[in-house]
């Protein structure tokens, strides 16, 4: 990686994308230093323009933004940072700087804490005590839950119609972590049948 610095007065704009829902969540820049210690610490760091100085994101708020990975792009003058947020990132209290979370992004979101909660392995958890009760019984909670969908589709009301289908899709998200498959699998199968 050997951004083009000099093509823009020694700053680069840099990306940062969540990692987990690839929602973009803000842009910053960076000299040399600052990529540099962005890697050497594993934290976004930029340049300030305002401050004039390095400024880690997160140095005051503590919602630092953890690095996955770096890309740079094909005229080498701009960075893409997929990181993991500690909080958030804008400093409004939003999660992004360009508005709200996407459904999608949200959805990933859920599915990393389906994650985190089986991993936990609490007690108090209802993810994680059902995903103990193995996948006959995830599967048949599934099961449930489409039924009553399905009972809610043919009256009128819709708001108890959006908290069946909220029950399912959770529910299924539990499945796909106890079959061990990503959400993004899923979506993979429904580009490959679009026409």
């Amino acid at each position: 990686m050997n951004p083009d610095f000099d093509k823009t007065d020694g700053l680069v704009p840099a990306i940062i994308q969540d990692a987990i829902t690839q929602q973009v969540l803000m842009l910053g820049y960076m000299n040399a230093e600052a990529l540099e210690k962005t890697k050497a610490d594993g934290l976004v760091t930029f340049y300030s323009r305002s401050k004039n100085r390095l400024w880690t994101k997160g140095e005051t708020s503590g919602n630092y933004l953890k690095v996955q990975e770096i890309k740079m792009d094909c005229d080498n003058d701009t960075l893409l940072i997929t990181a993991v947020p500690q909080g958030p990132v804008c400093h409004t209290g939003t999660q992004t700087c360009f508005g709200a979370v996407s459904l999608k992004g949200f959805l990933y979101k859920l599915e990393q804490t389906i994650a985190d909660r089986a991993a936990a392995d609490s007690p108090d958890s209802y993810t994680n005590a059902l995903l103990k009760r193995g996948i006959n019984k995830v599967a048949q909670k599934v099961g449930e839950e489409a039924v009553e969908l399905v009972i809610e589709a043919k009256d009128n009301n819709n708001v108890l119609f959006k908290d069946e289908a909220a029950d399912l899709l959770f529910h299924f998200l539990i499945l796909l972590r106890a079959k061990d498959i990503k959400l993004e699998e899923i979506e993979a199968v429904l580009a490959s049948r679009a026409k």
